[in-house]
């Protein structure tokens, strides 16, 4: 969790820094794992480099998971470039590409093993695709679906809102 809080906070200062950006955006969304089978929560940005094209960090933390004595936590740290096919009005399709760090936590706890905990942290590499849907000028409601590829492999479906920040 502190871990997290690091992340998230980094990602805010990140964000600070950018904001005399034209175009930046900064948004929350809701997320299911395939893996884990599991929703979270998470913050995300798209910071503009040149036409059609942003830097898009994101967050994402999955709700703790207990099975019998197990307890399983999991959070993911992402570096995406986003490419923007279609961006006007009414829609903005992008494909998505980057890096994954996503890391994971077991607790147990029962009168027969005892108790124990492990973690481990993977790296992989993010492909997906998502899709703006504009309501006025700075609401941005959006919808994304990735697939985390190395140890840690998971199908990541998302949706949420970006905010326009000019």
């Amino acid at each position: 969790m502190k871990t997290f809080l690091l992340s998230f906070g980094l990602l805010l200062l990140t964000c600070q820094v950018m904001l005399a950006q034209d175009d930046f955006r900064i948004g929350g969304k809701l997320i299911y794992g395939t893996e884990i089978e599991s929703i979270g929560i998470g913050a995300t940005a798209e910071i503009p480099i040149i036409d059609k094209l942003v830097i898009a960090p994101d967050i994402g933390y999955y709700f703790p998971k207990k099975e019998g004595d197990v307890k399983f936590n999991m959070f993911e740290i992402n570096g995406n470039v986003n490419y923007y096919f279609v961006d006007d009005e009414t829609l903005g399709f992008y494909g998505l590409g980057g890096l994954n760090y996503t890391h994971a936590k077991v607790k147990f706890d029962n009168d027969f093993v005892g108790s124990g905990s492990g973690s481990s942290g993977e790296v992989g590499l993010n492909l997906g695709a998502g899709a703006n849907f504009p309501i006025g000028k700075n609401f941005l409601p959006f919808a994304e679906i990735k697939y985390v590829l190395g140890d840690a492999d998971q199908l990541v479906i998302g949706a949420g809102v970006k905010f326009n920040i000019d």
